[in-house]
């Protein structure tokens, strides 16, 4: 049997439930029934897992329901999906439909060639309002100049993979980082599919602004070494331009060109000197706190219940 698994990371969509169930019947109709659905709720304040408890057991699409002890964010609970997925080949997609779900049709069909590993989606278009447009944009500018150079200009939200390259990525244990980026990470061979995305239809987006800003962190903390080494020619600018200072004014004290000292100037340099201490603490505290939290071998997401319906349950 070649099964599809499609899994759909579940917060706050609870009015888009019904849809989000007669999308994937859709999908499984045109898959010969060669589909399962990993729903996986990441901790949703809603009443999204209930719902999905009571329609699935009369659903008729196979599907897993996973609930997950509390929010561990979008990427967790898409690696849970992928891990207890059961088919061949494994596609994500959002449960908020602002993906087409006949994207999912295309980019399995592209597995099923054998000639690639890994199909992504990407954005060539978005009917979000403008200022999410322009804050995409900037996002995504950022993150191809800084993090994963070769990332689509639109980013991706959706992605496909055969069973080898899913096997591959779940050895990828680390937290804090970036599933998109370690997509590209590994490499593979890979196809992209354009497609537009659609406004949102039901309630609001829980990915925020200090999530993104979040996130981008995590993906530079992950994947580039950038801020140590922009420190540390920040710091060789700034020790050369202190002894340059420095000079000029040892001249100018020796000719008597200073008459009084100059205490707002010293005030400053110390103020200046102190932030820019703190601010590589920081940066620096940033890496060893990631490595840190890597080294406690926590679960990266803890599935409180798991329920089987349909074929997948026999």
């Amino acid at each position: 049997m070649s099964l599809l698994s499609l899994v759909i990371p579940v917060y706050r969509n609870e009015g888009s439930i019904p849809d989000l169930l007669k999308a994937v019947t859709q999908l499984n109709e045109k898959l010969s029934n060669d589909l399962e659905v990993v729903f996986v709720v990441d901790g949703s304040p809603d009443r999204c897992y209930e719902l999905l408890r009571d329609a699935l057991p009369d659903h008729p699409v196979r599907s897993q329901l996973i609930l997950l002890s509390r929010n561990f964010g979008s990427f967790m609970a898409i690696r849970t999906g992928l891990q207890f997925g059961k088919g061949s080949r494994f596609a994500v997609m959002a449960a908020d439909l602002q993906e087409p779900p006949e994207l999912v049709l295309e980019m399995d069909r592209i597995l099923c060639n054998g000639e690639v590993d890994v199909v992504v989606g990407v954005r060539e278009g978005r009917s979000d309002p403008l200022f999410s447009r322009l804050a995409s944009k900037m996002f995504w500018g950022l993150y191809r100049r800084y993090v994963i150079p070769e990332i689509p200009p639109g980013g991706v939200d959706m992605f496909a993979c055969n069973k080898v390259f899913r096997d591959t990525l779940l050895t990828l244990d680390e937290r804090h980082s970036s599933l998109i980026a370690q997509v590209f990470w590994l490499g593979f061979r890979r196809e992209t599919v354009m497609y537009t995305r659609q406004e949102r239809q039901h309630g609001k987006s829980a990915w925020t602004l200090g999530k993104k800003v979040n996130y981008l962190m995590d993906s530079i903390f992950s994947f580039t070494d950038l801020p140590i080494r922009m420190l540390i020619r920040l710091g060789a600018a700034g020790s050369v331009l202190a002894a340059t200072l420095g000079l000029v004014v040892l001249i100018a004290k020796l000719n008597d060109m200073i008459a009084v000292p100059g205490y707002a100037m010293t005030m400053l340099a110390i103020s200046f000197l102190g932030c820019l201490n703190l601010l590589g603490l920081g940066i620096v505290g940033s890496y060893s706190w990631r490595t840190y939290e890597n080294t406690k071998n926590r679960p990266l997401a803890i599935p409180m219940r798991v329920d089987s319906f349909g074929e997948s349950n026999e």
